[in-house]
């Protein structure tokens, strides 16, 4: 009997030296066939070109004119501005060639497309205007290569379907600025492309090419290039730049805090570790200390915007090991719930200005990824955590009411909420104290329980706060009791011993509040180049 485990030299086995030398033999006679092939095109496009009086208006741009080699001084037209009051004006137009269809030999279509807009560009044979060569060289070129187009604008009879300007660009110059390499490892259309569109092919008996997870973020350059992509990471750009200035109106000071600490800023393992010169250093959980110590240092009023490091080994929908913190610190004057007006405020302010002022996105990420507006009160709700856990007893769930809630009770009370008070959006707080921070004030009744609060979309949290221990002695004590070595943080109680006043805060992750605003189901949608236990690249 032969071995099963045997490998013939297909399989993997190296062949002998007479098969390696035929082979090679093959291929360089199969290297020389396909230069002399490439040599007898191009000799063969050089003839039509010298032959063509219009050879001038089409071709490959020349790298040395990309060089930064003049300022011509041309007018160029944003493909988003491009509308019917433009007909028959010439533009200038660069994007992308999204799609490219011959019709014959004297008609070509290209859409191109730039910033999540497209256009339709039409070339059709005219002496002294468009030639066949002029088509020919179009239809050749690579879907996803940089063109530069001149042409007169017209406005077709009938609606066009396949672009997002209505309006065509009949196309008299068209120029490769760079080529694309012909074959992709994803399309653009491919990862576009809705789960619902895939179903409905699927039961017409058809099957369309679905563009999994990690496939996406292994092409990331190309997968970002989709309209609902595009939607997302501009809905993420304002988000931050709501949150900024809405901040900025209320008196508060950006601040950027290090990221390299010799301890950790929130307890516990989930810290990457490494040598700072000979140091015991790690990254930062977020920029809590740090932002604590600037209100010592009489700011009164702080956020940050950074990257935040947690080495937490989660696999879930909503987990990264480094996202984009939003932090806030501030003075209280008398109460916790000064941190919960600001909050309120903000996100309310932040909801509206989004889906008023930002509905083609909206409308992009939802064609691809169908979701509900978010519903949220004028006035957001606020119930104790003893009311939320009340609420899920009296449904039937079982919770430890000196626990914290895991996902499932989450999303149970999240939608208990919602069937009671219409929001999607509320706060939660007065958490037992044991299950947050060591520095997180307790309760001046009651101190099984604190002064802190969680914020929720959708019945998922996104933001943590709380009124901060400014007195040294409790602070110590209760970093000791959470297993903190008190040496490793020393600076941080060291700054509340000059006189701190009574303050408080809450962080925020940039990409789960995009994640469940737009109601997507993972996180590595909202996060441009996730990094995850087992993602370290692109």
């Amino acid at each position: 009997m032969e071995d099963e485990n045997r490998q013939t030299p297909e399989e993997g086995q190296a062949p002998g030296k007479k098969a390696a030398k035929k082979e090679a033999a093959k291929l360089e006679k199969q290297r020389r066939r396909e230069a002399e092939a490439a040599a007898a095109a191009a000799a063969a496009s050089l003839s039509i070109d010298s032959a063509d009086p219009l050879a001038a208006n089409y071709g490959d741009v020349p790298l040395n004119d990309l060089q930064s080699k003049a300022v011509t001084g041309r007018k160029w037209t944003d493909i988003g501005a491009l509308t019917e009051e433009l007909k028959d004006q010439q533009v200038l137009i660069r994007g992308r060639a999204q799609t490219i269809r011959a019709v014959g030999k004297n008609i070509a279509f290209l859409v191109v497309r730039k910033k999540g807009f497209t256009v339709q560009c039409v070339l059709t044979v005219q002496n002294d205007v468009v030639s066949r060569q002029m088509v020919k060289f179009a239809t050749g070129l690579s879907r996803e290569s940089h063109v530069d187009i001149e042409g007169i604008v017209s406005v077709p009879d009938t609606p066009i379907k396949g672009a997002s300007q209505q309006v065509e660009v009949q196309v008299r110059k068209i120029y490769c600025v760079s080529k694309a390499v012909p074959n992709l490892p994803i399309n653009i259309e491919d990862a576009a492309r809705s789960e619902i569109e895939i179903e409905k092919a699927l039961q017409a008996g058809e099957q369309l090419v679905r563009v999994n997870q990690d496939t996406r973020l292994n092409y990331r350059v190309l997968d970002i290039r989709t309209a609902a992509n595009q939607g997302i990471f501009r809905i993420q750009c304002q988000v931050e730049n709501i949150f900024r200035q809405f901040l900025l109106s209320e008196g508060f000071v950006g601040i950027h805090t290090p990221k390299l600490i010799a301890g950790s800023s929130e307890g516990g393992s989930a810290v990457f570790k490494l040598d700072y010169k000979g140091q015991a250093a790690c990254l930062a959980q977020s920029p809590q200390l740090h932002k604590q110590i600037a209100i010592c240092g009489d700011f009164d009023r702080v956020f940050e915007i950074g990257p935040v490091f947690r080495a937490e080994d989660s696999y879930t929908h909503r987990h990264l090991c480094e996202f984009t913190g939003l932090d806030v610190e501030m003075e209280i004057e008398e109460h916790y719930f000064e941190v919960m007006d600001v909050v309120d405020r903000l996100f309310v302010a932040m909801f509206d200005s989004l889906n008023e002022n930002f509905k083609k996105e909206l409308e992009a990420i939802g064609k691809q990824y169908p979701f509900e507006p978010l519903k949220y009160l004028r006035k957001t709700l606020r119930l104790t955590f003893e009311e939320g856990v009340k609420m899920l007893q009296d449904a039937g769930v079982n919770v430890d009411p000196l626990g914290d809630l895991n996902t499932e009770a989450e999303r149970k009370l999240g939608q208990l909420v919602l069937e009671k008070y219409g929001t999607e959006f509320y706060m939660l707080h007065r958490y037992p104290l044991a299950v947050r921070p060591f520095y997180t004030m307790p309760c001046y009744d009651d101190q099984t329980y604190s002064n802190s609060f969680d914020v929720f979309i959708r019945g998922e949290e996104i933001i943590s706060g709380a009124q901060r221990v400014h007195v040294p002695e409790l602070l110590t004590a209760r970093a000791e009791a959470c297993g903190i070595d008190v040496k490793t943080i020393s600076t941080y109680i060291d700054s509340f011993r000059y006189g701190a006043p009574p303050h408080g805060g809450f962080g925020v992750g940039l990409e789960r509040v995009v994640m469940l605003f737009c109601a997507l189901n993972n996180i590595r949608k909202t996060s441009l180049f996730p990094r995850d236990p087992l993602r370290l690249a692109p």
